[in-house]
Parts: C-alpha cells; structure tokens; sequence
C-alpha cells in the first residue's frame, strides 16, 4: 500500500490509499475554497451522563446531490470534487460540515457545575471505498476491502494520537431510509474528545462482570456464540459473525476476531486477511435477504483512552429494513425510553442470513 498526504485548498488533509502500482498522486485542487468554519461545542447531560454535540452549522452542508455532480467522485475538467485525482484507489479527507474540529484542549470543568459546556473539539473524516459512484462495499475485492481496512487502521493510530480525541469510531451509514446526505459509497471516522454513551456503558458492564465473575465479559459471549451456534452466521480462523442473543435491530450481526484486542491496529495480518473476506460475505447476506440493497449501518467498536485491556475490539452491522417493504422505525419506545422491542427472533434471524446465498 502506498499512502500520499497532500491538503485541499482550504487548508483540510487528504490522504490517498493506493496500490502501489497507481501512479502518483500529484494533483492540486484549484478550487479555491474559504477556510471553514465552526460553531460546535459538547454539553454534558447531567441526568444521562453524557455529552450532546450542537453543531448548528452542519445544517447547511451538501444534501443529496444529483450524481453528476457528486462531490466524492474523481475530479474531471466540468467537475472539481473533494478529490482533486481522476482516479483513487480509497481516500480519506477532513469533512468540510465536521461536527468536530479542532484542536485546543478542552477547558477543564468543575464537578460542582450543574451545566458544563466545552467546545466540540475532535476531527472528522469522510473515506471514500471506491471511486465508482454506484457501487457498494459489498462491490469490492477482498484486497480493495483491505486497503480500507489498513486506511482505518492508519486513522485510529492517527487519532488516537492526538490529545484532544479520547475515542475513534469508523463507521458506514448506507442508504436514504438511514440519513445519508450522499450516496457515493462512502463511510466516516470520528474522533470524539469523550468516551461516547453506548461505549461507557460496555465499560462499565464489563467491569462489574468481571467482579462478579472473574472473567471477561467479551471473552465469554463470544465462547457461548460459538458454542451454540444457533446465532452463528458465518465463521472462519480467526473469525465469527453472530446475530447477539438480545438483538435490538430486525436483522443484526457483531463480528469477532476470535483473539482479544482492543483496537484495530492490534489485528495480526492474518486476522486482516480473514475480516475482509466473511464482511464482504455478511453484506452480501445482507443485501440477498430482500433480493436489493439493504439500509445499514456498520461500525467498529473500539477501546477508547483509558481504558483497561479488556475491552474487545469488534464491528457491529444492523439494518433498519424489518421485511422487504417494512422499516423498523424507532418510535415511542425506543426513542423515547431506549427500551427496544424486536420485530424477529434473533434465532430467526440468524438462520435467515445463513440462507440467504
């Protein structure tokens, strides 16, 4: 893999991930943008404990372009994009509309405070998985689904590098019934300058099971997944795919390397090797359940700063689609009190998307 580092003309990185048999990347871009600029600050909810993010300023960026005039497709002569390259293999560039930005550290606050604001420092990144405008992930090569892997791999050791990011999250939103603004394929990866929610509580179960129990909590539902089997969709060496026992979503899979590490960086050549080829598989699966492509989000959960060394790296992916014409929306119950109600058994599930190819 070749890695080329240049800025856009407003002064925001972008990295270019190739082959190294791509020529070199050495383009300019001549668009001449202004500097952005930001509003963002995080607010601490004392009732939940954690940190809401205001970024008013997101309300203007770019929705739902026409494909002609794809902001995140190689730039040709009637067309100057955020890729100043007629071809790339994958890229990774700062997000013109970040909800994060920045890099002073954040003032410290007074635990007495009753409201607590700080300013939304923390970087985000758009990567693009290809240049061609309607394909998906599931599209790729399982060595094209690597030069991905290694670009988030090369991301989380950037940003977890930095002072002011306390936790990195990459991730992929598909389709317009999720939110997506664009429909290049495309993900992003955030750097937060706090641990987010849904991980906090992970560490926080993890630490009173190993009280209670003495073991790890990761270690022992990935050793119950296995075992069973019941849930297992698809599995390898070094990984397995799973619908959790208590799914919240229609149709959800976590995969795992079967080896604890608590970050992308630490995967082993072989784990790398093996991850491109069944995530490739379970979006395909995916995609198959209702003969087109399917709504999803897809993410990797990883060890924020500070915590200890049993957390466990792992990708979690779940659709919004509950039956080919059906979307499971998140109403009163679920918005309202977190409190989520299935539409499928989880078992159900599961052996549907074994079936599915």
């Amino acid at each position: 893999m070749r890695k080329t580092a240049t800025v856009l003309s407003d002064a925001r990185e972008l990295i270019y991930f190739d082959e190294d048999s791509r020529p070199p990347r050495i383009a300019r871009d001549l668009r001449g943008l202004a500097p952005i600029e930001t509003s963002s600050e995080i607010r601490f909810d004392r009732l939940l404990e954690s940190w809401v993010t205001i970024a008013s300023h997101r309300q203007d960026r770019t929705y739902l372009p026409a494909d002609d005039a794809c902001p995140f497709c190689p730039s040709r002569n009637d067309l100057l994009t955020e890729v100043p390259e007629s071809d790339y293999d994958v890229v990774v560039f700062e997000n013109r509309f970040p909800a994060y930005f920045g890099t002073m550290p954040a003032p410290s606050s007074h635990p007495g405070d009753l409201y607590v604001s700080r300013g939304g420092v923390g970087r985000c990144e758009v990567i693009c998985f290809t240049p061609q405008h309607d394909a998906s992930f599931a599209d790729l090569s399982p060595a094209h689904a690597r030069l991905v892997l290694e670009a988030w791999v090369d991301r989380t050791v950037a940003l977890m590098a930095r002072p002011e990011i306390a936790h990195v999250y990459c991730f992929e939103n598909r389709g317009r019934e999720i939110g997506v603004t664009e429909s290049h394929p495309h993900g992003q990866i955030y750097g937060y300058p706090f641990t987010t929610p849904r991980t906090s509580r992970m560490l926080s179960a993890l630490s009173r099971y190993k009280e209670q129990s003495g073991s790890n909590l990761f270690d022992d539902i990935l050793e119950q997944e296995r075992s069973n089997a019941s849930r297992i969709v698809a599995a390898g060496k070094h990984w397995s795919a799973f619908v959790p026992h208590a799914a919240r979503w229609p149709f959800e899979v976590h995969l795992y390397p079967h080896r604890r590490v608590p970050e992308l960086p630490e995967l082993s050549d072989d784990e790398r090797a093996e991850f491109c080829e069944i995530y490739l598989d379970i979006l395909r699966r995916f995609d198959a359940l209702f003969g087109a492509p399917i709504p999803y989000i897809s993410g990797w959960h990883q060890a924020p700063k500070g915590a200890d060394d049993g957390f466990a790296l792992h990708l979690e992916l779940f659709t919004t689609r509950r039956a080919a014409d059906k979307l499971k929306f998140l109403a009163g119950s679920e918005s309202g009190m977190d409190a989520f109600i299935s539409d499928v058994e989880p078992e159900a599930a599961a052996a549907r998307l074994r079936g599915a190819l």
